[in-house]
């Protein structure tokens, strides 16, 4: 398994990631860079610092799993599985290029080594009760994650699969909802409200902590309240900046699916030094 880092080395690595997405996405001229960008510490925190895997065994019955159901920030989970030594680091450039296994959403027919193939937006969650609930079934330790985007809680199937988890207390299961407040065709408030987000987990029967996302410490904190909760489930309210870290992309809901330019990954990489 990869061996747990410490929050500076947590910290050193996101900036790392937030360049390769920054890289990747200016290579492929196509992509999401902001939803990617907000949601790199929730997902370097659950492969470096939480959950349970073994590279050298991808397929490890007792794994803890995750599942990106926002599959358009697909770079950021390619980076860090590249990061662990899932796939190739030297071919992330090679992202949305035909044949290339980095495809444009997460895709297990070219990455094996996924939980799932994501990208339709509102079923990650299904998906993961189902794995909790076997892991129970099978008297297994492993827990299971998943992130959403927050323009994506307004699908149905979500409040379904989030009414069915309480009730069945699958206590198992962690959903992270990348709380950034953009989604495609602008802000989340805008286009169907959402709020109060927190306040609705708990009417589903869920135990649901906010946190800043983009912060390390609250969000490692945050894991580890969530692995104490018995009897029912956890949501994580994360709240993050769409394209965290990259100063013209910030809150800008231009970059939620525009590539950036030659000229503007340039800036953009210089601020991420």
């Amino acid at each position: 398994m990869p061996q747990k880092k410490s929050l500076d080395e947590l910290k050193a690595l996101s900036k790392q990631i937030r360049r390769e997405i920054i890289e990747m996405i200016t290579a492929a001229k196509s992509g999401h860079p902001g939803g990617s960008l907000s949601a790199v510490e929730v997902v370097v925190a659950l492969y470096f610092g939480v959950m349970k895997h073994d590279p050298a065994n991808p397929k490890w019955a007792d794994r803890d799993r995750f599942i990106l159901s926002k599959g358009h920030a697909a770079p950021v989970l390619y980076s860090v599985l590249a990061e662990c030594g899932y796939t190739p680091k030297e071919s992330l450039n090679t992202l949305r290029k035909l044949g290339s296994i980095y495809q444009g959403h997460p895709d297990v027919r070219f990455i094996p080594t996924l939980d799932a193939s994501t990208g339709s937006l509102g079923e990650g969650v299904s998906l993961a009760i189902g794995m909790a609930l076997a892991a129970k079934l099978n008297g297994s330790p492993s827990r299971t994650y998943c992130m959403l985007g927050d323009g994506e809680v307004q699908e149905g199937q979500i409040w379904e699969s989030a009414m069915y988890a309480s009730f069945h207390k699958v206590d198992n299961i962690v959903v992270i909802v990348d709380h950034n407040g953009i989604q495609l065709d602008g802000w989340v408030k805008d286009i169907m409200g959402i709020e109060p987000l927190a306040e609705k987990w708990r009417a589903f029967g869920w135990h649901a902590i906010s946190l800043d996302g983009n912060n390390m410490s609250e969000v490692l904190s945050a894991f580890e309240e969530a692995e104490a909760i018995k009897a029912k489930p956890t949501v994580l309210i994360s709240t993050t900046l769409k394209g965290k870290g990259v100063s013209f992309m910030e809150n800008n809901p231009k970059f939620h699916g525009q590539a950036p330019t030659a000229d503007e990954a340039k800036l953009a990489l210089q601020e991420l030094q």
